[in-house]
């Protein structure tokens, strides 16, 4: 059947796919009427009611881990594919992403008959171009009372990562989050089981955000590098988060559950976040040409610098290894709480079975000598002056991340932290990115009040 004209809604569709295919790179097609079901289908479903892939979702896991019995891909698949009812939309899609970032465990016999365990990845994230991306416009979706037809929703291996509800550019997007995707979350809540970002946008003004976000959380992407000026688009948020390896990159990256507050909220990260910790990831690895400068990493006031630290200790331990360390160090103790319960309502730490929270200047030392993940502390624990030999650590694997460094940064407690610390080379200077390190050192967090300095 012919597609149904092009209305201006419709139009916006069109362009935003026609961009996802010919410029980025994705495979495009227009569901709408066109779609039969089975084996052999267009898109392999078998209903309307199926929401991932299998035939895509099997042939890549096969492909990026091969040479398994055909039970380990079977397993796998459905592992990522069954849901249990009693659990919540956010629930199972936490569930999920755990199976989508680290990938599924898997018990098969070998060619011995020995029973073998071993993870399987369902995406390859070192290589984008190793994965299928699949954009689907009007693809139709059944529920257990509605049947709704979404703009567009973004395949990656057969999963369906990304959702887009587009509007014409006459109608603001709060629209498209009130009248639709809060009514997609409610009648077809499946498909957002494996969803991994939302986008909101009628062709100019375009936002992305998680599936628990408020629309007042669905923030611009203005900028592809910091040097840009600011201009919001929708060319800038497609090259921004759908290119390839930028869109693995947040999957694998860039999203993290917060339980922190009364009930759980799935983060995706902000533009300058998305920049900020890739330029001081791009720091640590080349720490030894930078003389160990990591930098400073701006933020203006309510922009996230507890989130981003949770993103850059995150992406430093999964991408380049090693035993770092992070102090974690302020100079007020309602900021030291603060950060703590951020790190540990992302799961990151936890102070009650693992201590990581200095109580004195000798438990920091203790908690140093012990190659803890992330350690907190105020910079007053640094209360006495190091003499020679008696240093804190002399580890050369310590990142020392302190926030609103800008008031103590100079003085006794910067200088007995840098004397207690001396593998650190915890000196701050003045740009946006310069702190010392030598495979240790500072990036700090000051609150900036320009807010577009990322």
């Amino acid at each position: 059947m012919m597609p149904t004209p092009y209305t201006e809604d419709t139009l916006v569709q069109r362009t935003t796919a026609e961009y996802l295919e010919q410029e980025l790179g994705w495979e495009s097609v227009y569901a709408y009427n066109n779609e039969d079901f089975g084996p052999e289908s267009l898109l392999g479903r078998g209903s309307d009611r199926e929401v991932v892939l299998t035939r895509t979702l099997r042939a890549k896991i096969e492909e990026i881990n091969p040479g398994l019995p055909a039970t380990a891909y079977d397993d796998a698949v459905r592992q990522i594919v069954t849901v249990s009812a009693s659990q919540t939309m956010a629930a199972t899609n936490r569930e999920k992403y755990e199976l989508i970032k680290d990938g599924v465990q898997v018990t098969f016999r070998n060619a011995k008959g020995e029973r073998v365990r071993q993870r399987l990845r369902v995406f390859d994230f070192d290589v984008p171009e190793n994965n299928h991306f699949l954009c689907v416009r009007e693809l139709w979706v059944r529920g257990d009372l509605y049947r709704r037809r979404a703009d567009i929703v973004g395949f990656v291996n057969g999963l369906p990562l990304l959702f887009m509800e587009l509007k014409n550019v006459s109608k603001d997007i709060r629209t498209a989050y009130e009248q639709n995707f809060l009514d997609y979350r409610d009648t077809v809540p499946h498909l957002f089981h494996h969803n991994a970002m939302v986008v909101l946008a009628n062709g100019v003004d375009a936002k992305p955000g998680s599936l628990t976000s408020r629309f007042e959380h669905f923030h611009e992407w203005k900028r592809l590098s910091e040097n840009q000026p600011g201009i919001v688009s929708m060319e800038t948020l497609l090259k921004g988060i759908c290119a390839k390896a930028h869109f693995l990159d947040l999957v694998e990256n860039f999203i993290v559950f917060d339980d922190s507050a009364e009930e759980s909220r799935k983060i995706l990260a902000r533009n300058h976040q998305f920049l900020g910790v890739n330029r001081a990831i791009e720091a640590v690895r080349d720490r030894k040409s930078r003389d160990g400068k990591l930098g400073v990493f701006w933020h203006p006031q309510g922009s996230g610098k507890s989130y981003s630290m949770v993103l850059f200790t995150r992406k430093v331990h999964r991408k380049l290894g090693g035993n770092f360390t992070f102090l974690i160090l302020t100079d007020r103790d309602d900021l030291d709480t603060q950060i703590y319960k951020t790190f540990a309502g992302c799961g990151v730490v936890d102070n009650d079975r693992d201590p990581c929270r200095a109580a004195s200047g000798e438990h920091l030392a203790e908690l140093l000598a012990q190659h803890k993940s992330h350690v907190f502390s105020l910079i007053q624990k640094f209360n006495q002056t190091v003499v020679e030999g008696k240093a804190y650590s002399r580890r050369d694997d310590l990142i020392v991340i302190t926030d609103e460094v800008h008031r103590t940064q100079y003085g006794t407690l910067a200088l007995n932290m840098r004397n207690a610390l001396p593998n650190s080379g915890a000196k701050a200077l003045g740009s946006r990115f310069a702190a010392r390190l030598h495979g240790r050192g500072r990036v700090t967090f000051p609150s900036a009040p320009d807010a577009q300095r990322p």
